[in-house]
């Protein structure tokens, strides 16, 4: 996984997506996550195999234009959910502190 995100990283830098504006960057983001909603909806594992691969992709170049890794991005979530507790509701998980009791 290393030398992908370092592949991707290098990628960016010789397009110059590494310097551009980061809002943009989100943009592509959100068009890829469409296409993995698109993906579910017809049912289609490859589309969705390449859909979740350019969702990472986007995210990697979104964090490297912020001075961050996707590790670093990632260990954070990690730390945020590890000792999360919930429930499962209608096929999500939901956090105890947005339970509505």
């Amino acid at each position: 996984m290393n030398e992908l995100v370092s592949k991707i990283e290098q990628w960016s830098i010789n397009k110059g997506l590494d310097r551009a504006e980061s809002s943009k960057q989100f943009l592509k983001v959100t068009e890829e996550v469409g296409e993995v909603a698109a993906s579910l909806a017809r049912n289609d594992k490859d589309a969705l195999r390449d859909g979740i691969g350019d969702v990472l992709v986007t995210l990697i170049i979104l964090s490297q234009q912020n001075d961050m890794d996707l590790y670093e991005c990632l260990n954070q979530a990690y730390t945020e959910i590890a000792g999360r507790t919930g429930q499962m509701i209608n096929g999500v998980f939901v956090k105890a502190s947005d339970i509505k009791r």
